[in-house]
This record gives structure tokens, sequence and C-alpha cells, in this order.
């Protein structure tokens, strides 16, 4: 049997389970997870090798409507996952308008690559014929998707959906090492890790004017000692991030550390700094730096 390998993007609005789908996909928590909207920022790979073949798939942002630069650029992850795919994975859920960005799903329309269709969260669903219909309704938007109802979470019909996209994947040398599991560096695992822990401890605009940068990242054989700054637009944010005598922050490194050494699987100092950066998120040569701008 010859080898297979290629690239599986995986595209769709926020908040409808791409990166839960990607995790059970690739079989380990490589995207951050939370129930709030524009979690994921950056394009994360995720990298699924057997001897015979080598899945490398593509967890994107969520596609919206940018109100400024940081936005600008998330969608451009998204829009080239479009061009650069052998498969797309083009994830909807039991509760979304099928109408919903009908920008982006006019140039799904348009793909001359196989599309799957996948129908997240059907353990909502109360009645058959609700999904019937829904399946009916996305046929007519997406007449070429092949449809696939799973609940990621569930982990229902997930199997059945990797089977299909090995049967789609070209005849291929692998990409990348057969030990690699992602394309990103460790200390960006640290800096999602840190930016969970942000986005599920505080509320309103605070996860979304924060980014994390890891200063420092020292790996000996049984420990990692890393300092990591957290930055923020204004100073009143970065109190809040702080928190009464340092207790929302201490909060913040307890939570991380426990799954930085869960990833690692080693023992973690780690050390968190603020720093205010104003309006960073509309700054070209600060997103730069940030990696989000080539």
């Amino acid at each position: 049997m010859e080898h297979k390998a290629g690239f599986v993007n995986i595209v769709g609005n926020p908040n409808v389970g791409k990166s839960t789908l990607m995790n059970d996909l690739v079989g380990e928590r490589i995207s951050i997870i939370t129930s709030k909207a524009q979690t994921t920022r950056h394009r994360i790979m995720g990298i699924v090798n057997t001897p015979d073949y080598q899945i490398v798939f593509s967890d994107t942002p969520g596609v919206l409507q940018p109100k400024y630069k940081l936005q600008e650029s998330m969608l451009n992850f998204s829009e080239g996952a479009l061009v650069d795919a052998d498969v797309l994975v083009y994830v909807t859920d039991v509760v979304e308008d099928p109408s919903k960005n009908a920008d982006f799903l006019a140039k799904v329309a348009k793909e001359k690559i196989p599309v799957l269709l996948v129908i997240n969260k059907i353990d909502l669903v109360k009645a058959q014929t609700e999904l019937e219909e829904l399946t009916r309704r996305w046929q007519q938007i997406l007449p070429q998707a092949e449809i696939f109802p799973v609940s990621a979470k569930e982990h229902f019909n997930v199997d059945n959906l990797l089977k299909r996209i090995v049967e789609l994947l070209p005849v291929s040398a692998p990409y990348f090492g057969k030990d690699a599991l992602t394309d990103k560096p460790a200390r960006f695992f640290v800096t999602e890790i840190i930016r969970e822990k942000i986005l599920t401890l505080y509320d309103k605009e605070i996860p979304y004017s924060v980014e994390v940068i890891v200063e420092k990242f020292e790996e000996k054989e049984n420990s990692i000692h890393i300092m990591a700054v957290i930055y923020v637009e204004r100073d009143s944010q970065k109190g809040i991030i702080i928190g009464h005598q340092g207790s929302k922050i201490k909060k913040v490194g307890m939570e991380a550390r426990k799954d930085i050494e869960k990833f690692f699987d080693k023992s973690v100092f780690l050390e968190l700094f603020v720093k205010v950066e104003p309006n960073w998120r509309n700054r070209e040569n600060k997103l730069r730096s940030f990696g989000y701008m080539e």
C-alpha cells in the first residue's frame, strides 16, 4: 500500500467546536477550548501519523467580520486555509443559522477540493427530523460537500469522519517527521495554556485584550523554568489581571502550571508578569512581533 499524506484544514464560524473536533481527531489537546468565541487566534497544526499515512490537520480561527487589525489577521489565517488544503472540513453545529457568513460559504462552495461538512453537537438535537431538516438545508448551500453529523465532545461518528479523510488523502511521502505532533514550538503551547486560563477566569473584554509571550523557557532533564509576560492594553486591565493582592494572577499561574506540567510531563517553575502595551491589537509592529503577521 502506497503512503498517503495531506493537509486537512478545519474552518467555520466561532464556537462551533472546531478545536474540540481537532483535538479529538489528533488525540492530543493541541487547540485551546473554552466556551468563549475567538479562542483560536493562529492556525495550529496537529499531525496524525500511522505507518500508512500522515494527516496534517490545521485548526483556524473562527470566521468573523474584522473590527480591528488582529481580527483581520485571524480572517487571513482562515481564508488562507481555503487555498492550501487537500481536504477541507467545514464545521457547523445544530444551533447555528446556516446562512451566517454567506460570503465565506460562497468561497467554500467554489472549492474544487473535497469538502466534508461536519454538523457538530448532534447530542443537543431533540428529534431526528430536526437533524434531517438541517442536513437538507446544508445540502442546498454546499451541494458538493459530504455531510457528517458528529458530536466531537462525545466522540460520536468522529472515527467515520477520520476514515473518510484518510480515503481522500493523496498518495505522498510524509511532510513532517513521523514523530512530529505539531509544527508549533514548545513555548507556543505554554502561551496557549496561559491564555486559556485567562479566558476561563476573566470576563468581558479582558481575555480579548490579552496576549501572552514566553520570554524564558529553560528546559532541564526533569524540570522547566518559564517566565511569561501577559500584555494588556490599559492600566485598569493590568489591575484586573493581577487582582486583589495578586490573588487572580496567582490562580492563573497555579492552574496553568498544572496543565503545562501535564503537557510536558515535567515539573514546572512558572513566573508571570503583566505589562501594558496600549492598543496592541491595532498596531502592525506589535502584531508582527506577536506572530500574527508575516
